[in-house]
């Protein structure tokens, strides 16, 4: 099969919207505890005080918007693709500038079983198995695109040996 059955996927810090939404709440929450008065930080009437929650509050905020700034900035990605030369499905997570990260490799022939896992409370798990049953490392929801059911039928299109398991 050619590269184009399965489109490559490949998302980074700077393009993955919950690294700009920690960095948006961590600077709220730094903004508005320098805006606020720690000695004026009382109830209306004047009998609960909780001075140390501004400087608390501010504190976490700044943690919150560096860790996610120096991710975006460190910028690792994620992703998968068919390796034109092998035919082999790559992905990877963590993955700073070409190299590194944790990655993997699977012909599709090899592979037996897609697991899509569907949670209410989270976004969807997926784990990846060859033949032998044994789950595949660093492969999950976060190296293919979202709707995984769609990406997963199309591999299964190209290789019908594929069983794609859906858990409610």
């Amino acid at each position: 099969m050619t590269g184009s059955a399965i489109p490559s996927y490949r998302r980074s810090a700077r393009t993955d919207w919950r690294m700009w939404l920690l960095l948006s709440v961590g600077l709220i929450f730094f903004g508005t505890a320098s805006a606020i008065d720690p000695a004026e930080n009382c109830s209306e009437d004047g009998r609960e005080c909780a001075p140390w929650l501004v400087p608390l509050a501010g504190g976490f905020g700044a943690l919150i918007a560096l860790g996610a700034g120096l991710n975006m900035l460190a910028n690792p990605n994620r992703g998968s693709l068919l390796d034109p030369a092998t035919g082999d499905l790559v992905w990877w997570q963590g993955r700073i500038g070409a190299a590194g990260g944790d990655e993997g490799r699977i012909h599709p022939s090899r592979i037996g079983r897609l697991r899509i896992v569907r949670q209410d409370e989270s976004d969807d798990a997926v784990h990846l198995y060859d033949l032998e049953g044994n789950r595949l490392f660093w492969f999950s929801e976060e190296v293919i695109p979202w709707p995984y059911d769609r990406w997963a039928e199309r591999l299964a299109a190209h290789w019908p040996h594929i069983e794609i398991e859906r858990i409610d």
